[in-house]
């Protein structure tokens, strides 16, 4: 199982990934062993998550969601929190 993902790092901002482990890879973002983006912008958060069957989906559907303005994306995170 592959899982997109977002995180709310400590500006406000947000950083999109996909991993098979989101815990795993959001410690490793938090302790500075993950993507340059994160190292500058400290995460602070899950925001999202959206499980796949395959890593080409969830890549497909990464793409898609790094193409949503900061209001989608937003929208997005506020939907899962609600459900």
């Amino acid at each position: 199982m592959y899982y997109v993902y977002m995180l709310e790092c400590a500006d406000a901002s947000l950083y999109t990934g996909i991993a098979t482990d989101v815990e795993r890879r959001f410690a490793e973002h938090a302790n500075g062993k993950g993507a340059r983006y994160t190292r500058a912008h400290k995460p602070v958060r899950i925001a999202y998550t959206e499980a796949h069957s395959n890593r080409s989906s969830a890549s497909k559907r990464e793409a898609a969601i790094k193409k949503l303005s900061s209001s989608e994306k937003r929208a997005l995170a506020s939907v899962e929190k609600s459900s």
